[in-house]
């Protein structure tokens, strides 16, 4: 009797287990997407051998699909968006040196004649300038002299990514009107990956893309007031149907030993924000939100002892806050560093990046919520480098907000 007892037990574990490549809506796992995510990108303007950001866009489908892709500032202004045309199971791979130095978009146009590969676009010179200037935090003629981005003293090029799946070719943004409710496609059939390259100093280290799935019939992904990765643009409506990532994360560092180089936290937020050009730092600063902030930082030591470094659940930050290391939509910060300073040299860090947009509408199921993504690079002898996700420990569909 108990055999059969296990025999039922364990075969209704399996019929009840999602298979391989299933959507599974509030869990952001490696599956085929209606939308993908690359959550921060760098590029050495000067440099040709520095560094540089490499992803691909693939198709799931034996059908066309049409992504479109917005590239935008560390501080979430969309400064470029272009179509890319996937025939069935078509790879894309995009290196955006080719974009931001040489002008020259993946293949975007889709032929007129059958059987002839889909032509590649050319960015004229003032455009090139554009995202080079909005990428760096310099004003931009295009913008009207305003700003994009932040400016951290160097020529390095910084944002995110977003593709996503729609029903025809277009040129709106998620924040224009008709892009969510026209324009988007509801399909979980892009996949994805990305590398960061440095030539110079031996250094590349990639991992998959943020897959982030979209249903039509899941209440967390169609109820108005939840949180949805597009919210942001829809007022909280649910229009996107796209689930929400996680809110807290768990991440290990190693800053000395083997690892030389040390690590960093590659990290996106969301600031909620229907954000546009500013005016820039140099006359009255930054978005209203920034910097952002966070509910908790608690930094462990391999010997499961406890350091706290507080901060307030809001943005703007008050003064004499404490340690804010995140503040960007999308930013890398090396651990141990003034940013971001750690008492050990190895442990790991319980990261709650929940945080209330002051001046800006909070979704309402939880006004404190805040999804964000979180990656751990590792360098390694000053020539190996190993980048991977950190743990997500719950998602903005039910965000947590308990200190261990």
């Amino acid at each position: 009797m108990k055999r059969l007892a296990l025999a039922f037990a364990v075969a209704g574990l399996t019929m009840t287990t999602p298979r391989s490549g299933e959507a599974v809506v509030c869990t952001v796992d490696a599956v085929p997407a209606a939308t993908l995510l690359l959550p921060y990108f760098e590029v050495d303007l000067d440099d040709p051998n520095g560094l540089t950001t490499l992803f691909s866009i693939n198709n799931a489908s034996s059908t066309e699909e049409i992504a479109h892709v917005v590239v935008w500032s560390d501080l979430s202004v969309p400064v470029l968006d272009f179509d890319v045309d996937l025939t069935g199971y078509a790879v894309q791979t995009i290196n955006l040196r080719d974009i931001l130095i040489d002008g020259l978009l993946p293949s975007v146009v889709p032929s007129l004649v059958p059987g002839r590969p889909p032509t590649q676009a050319q960015l004229p010179p003032f455009y090139i300038d554009h995202l080079q200037k909005s990428l760096t935090g310099h004003p931009s003629d295009l913008l009207s002299g305003l700003c994009a981005g932040r400016n951290l003293g160097d020529n390095v090029a910084r944002g995110y990514i977003t593709a996503d799946v729609v029903n025809d070719f277009t040129l709106r943004l998620p924040g224009d009107p008709g892009y969510l409710t026209d324009d988007l496609a509801f399909d979980n059939v892009l996949w994805g990956d990305y590398f960061y390259v440095n030539s110079a100093q031996n250094f590349a280290d990639g991992d998959t893309l943020v897959h982030i799935e979209a249903s039509l019939t899941d209440p967390a992904t169609t109820t108005p007031g939840r949180y949805t990765f597009y919210g942001r643009y829809a007022n909280w409506n649910a229009t996107d149907h796209r689930e929400p990532l996680a809110t807290t994360f768990a991440a290990r560092f190693v800053t000395g030993g083997d690892f030389t180089g040390g690590s960093s936290f590659v990290v996106w937020r969301d600031a909620k924000t229907n954000q546009h050009a500013f005016t820039c730092p140099a006359t009255t600063g930054r978005p209203s939100w920034y910097p952002l902030g966070q509910e908790t930082i608690l930094v462990f030591d391999e010997q499961e002892n406890p350091g706290v470094e507080s901060s307030f659940p809001f943005s703007p930050q008050p003064p004499l806050a404490s340690i804010v290391p995140f503040q960007a939509e999308a930013q890398r910060v090396k651990v141990g560093s003034d940013f971001f300073p750690v008492p050990v040299s190895f442990g790991w860090v319980y990261l709650d990046l929940n945080t209330t947009v002051s001046g800006n509408p909070n979704p309402p199921f939880d006004p404190a919520a805040a999804q964000s993504w979180v990656t751990v690079v590792m360098d390694a002898d000053g020539r190996f480098s190993v980048g991977f996700s950190a743990i997500q420990l719950d998602s903005a569909c039910a965000p947590n907000h308990t200190v261990p």
